[in-house]
């Protein structure tokens, strides 16, 4: 990136996102499962992140504390927005890509963990790296 505008490219190429597939926790094999995130520098991670902070700010307590609980929710449906596309199955059928049905399966801490990982990861949102 030599210029302003490759940057800002930059930026909407992660608000389109980028296609990462679950492992197995325990043998590293790839499951099929398939989610497309926005970029940490994308549009739509930062308005999340703005999202995160006025639900935190709205759960706390009247001393200004918050919970451990309400910190792993808030950060669960950060993180969920994200989420702009996938390819989940269960049952056999595709699980429709709801706020509701991500939030249930990044409520897995090893899913959690990958998806929270490679939506982070800038090397992942470079057209360069794809």
């Amino acid at each position: 990136m030599k210029d302003l505008d490759d940057i800002l490219a930059n930026v909407e190429d992660q608000d389109r996102g980028a296609e990462m597939q679950l492992r197995n926790p325990a043998t590293g094999e790839l499951t099929g499962l398939m989610l497309t995130l926005a970029g940490p520098d994308s549009l739509t991670q930062r308005r999340s992140r703005l999202q995160m902070a006025d639900d935190l700010a709205d759960l706390a307590q009247a001393d200004g504390t918050i919970t451990a609980e309400v910190r792993e929710r808030v950060a669960i449906a950060s993180l969920a927005r994200c989420v702009l596309r996938w390819k989940v199955m269960q049952g056999g059928v595709e699980l429709p890509c709801s706020h509701t049905h991500i939030i249930r399966v990044l409520s897995v801490p090893w899913v959690r963990e990958q998806v929270d990982a490679f939506a982070g990861d800038r090397t992942k949102f470079m057209a360069a790296a794809r």
